[in-house]
């Protein structure tokens, strides 16, 4: 068994990482005589670096609130919790191709299957990992209640569903597949009642009394 401190200050680590790298990617215009003429037409990195950090926060968001009920990480823990990395670590270069494809007019379709089916691998490994810790009372914390744990639990099953939608939607109508995952972003910001186990205090339980 391991601290989950250090398994989320790491992982707090590549995500930083991953959306510093996100800018990178946005390159200036060549032509400097025609500078603001070059930088309208970068929107697509604009949207794809905007659209991506969003949802890279909610995976930084959700990720704290997981592991925030976890007492004890185990190596299947560790293990999913690296593949989740890595898939992080592939955002930048999944916007870069998203951004390059509607900046040509050409392969969008594939562009925006390959962006969102990365953010579906995630939904998918969040659910493995929750699902694992959930089942095994000994990783989990007594700080969170039933409520609290199907709240997490849906919230991640739609998160699964939503996604894997959008990427459908993509492979049909490019700028249709960007619409959904973007609606995602808003909606998921939003707090779920009972995701947050309510901590009973002494003088709660004496009122029971």
């Amino acid at each position: 068994m391991r601290d989950p401190a250090r398994v989320v200050a790491f992982s707090d680590g590549v995500i930083a990482i991953a959306v510093i790298l996100l800018v990178l990617e946005i390159h200036p215009p060549p032509d400097t005589r025609r500078l603001l003429h070059g930088l309208a037409e970068l929107w697509p990195s604009y949207l794809a670096y905007a659209v991506t950090f969003l949802l890279i926060g909610q995976v930084w968001a959700n990720h704290h609130l997981m592991y925030d009920h976890i007492r004890s990480a185990d190596r299947v823990v560790l293990f999913l919790n690296t593949l989740l990395l890595m898939d992080v670590a592939f955002l930048p270069f999944a916007a870069s191709v998203l951004a390059e494809a509607f900046r040509d007019g050409h392969g969008e379709r594939t562009a925006v299957v390959l962006h969102d089916l990365t953010f579906e691998v995630l939904a998918v490994l969040f659910n493995l990992i929750w699902w694992h810790v959930r089942r095994d009372r000994r990783l989990i914390s007594g700080s969170i209640d039933a409520a609290g744990v199907a709240a997490i639990s849906g919230r991640f099953r739609l998160a699964l569903v939503w996604i894997a939608v959008g990427t459908v939607l993509g492979g049909l109508l490019p700028a249709l597949g960007v619409a959904v995952i973007t609606a995602f972003i808003p909606y998921y910001w939003l707090p779920v009642a009972g995701e947050v186990a309510r901590i009973r205090r002494p003088h709660d339980r004496r009122r029971r009394r």
